[in-house]
């Protein structure tokens, strides 16, 4: 899985917002990939 930090780094700064957060893309363009590395990303903050 490639790491895709240009989409990620816009996203960090809502983690702790409580608005509804919403990607969108056409079919197949790794939203959930990019939902996956955004949990991960997440749970290994809380366990520092």
């Amino acid at each position: 899985m490639i790491y895709r930090e240009h989409y990620i780094a816009p996203i960090r700064e809502f983690y702790d917002s409580d608005l509804i957060k919403i990607i969108t893309g056409i079919r197949r363009s790794g939203k959930s990939v990019i939902l996956e590395q955004v949990m991960q990303e997440i749970k290994e903050g809380e366990t520092v």
